[in-house]
């Protein structure tokens, strides 16, 4: 009995597999010889999760980062971890703005760095706590909270 698979699934299926290659392949201009690493944080990225790249200063991971979002068109951002780093800090926080024209004064919030499509958040063994729980929460519930809200 031969299995029987669905045209448009394989299809969809066949199309992945070439845009796949195809970042693979780019990033790869840029990370040259570390094609089981590529490979992770391809995998890994378009499975939804979160990588940890572990090693010495060096090794190209930020520009391994770097590079795949460029590739892929995505906003990017780096967010180094220091003991004094709030969490407003990579969240953002609200801004008191005076308007133009009236004169009026009024609050607006300015997105923090965690509001990018890949965020590279290093060393954050350095932050304290709560710093680290506001990243955590946007990694794990795709949410933040900002002064409440």
């Amino acid at each position: 009995m031969a299995l029987q698979i669905d045209p448009a699934i394989q299809k969809a299926t066949e199309e992945f597999r070439a845009k796949f290659s195809a970042v693979r392949q780019e990033v790869g201009k840029a990370i040259v010889g570390h094609h089981d690493i590529v490979d992770g944080v391809l995998t890994c990225m378009f499975t939804g999760g979160h990588a940890l790249l572990e090693g010495v200063p060096g090794l190209g991971k930020t520009y391994l980062i770097r590079s795949l979002s460029e590739a892929l068109t995505l906003k990017f951002s780096r967010i180094q971890f220091t003991p004094d780093l709030m969490p407003a800090d990579i969240i953002g926080t609200n801004i008191i703005n005076e308007h133009p024209q009236t004169g009026r004064r009024g609050f607006q919030f300015q997105h923090g760095p965690i509001f990018s499509q890949i965020v590279l958040a290093d060393e954050i063994n350095r932050a304290t706590p709560k710093t680290q729980s506001a990243l955590l929460e946007a990694m794990q519930e795709k949410a933040v909270t900002a002064a409440g809200t």
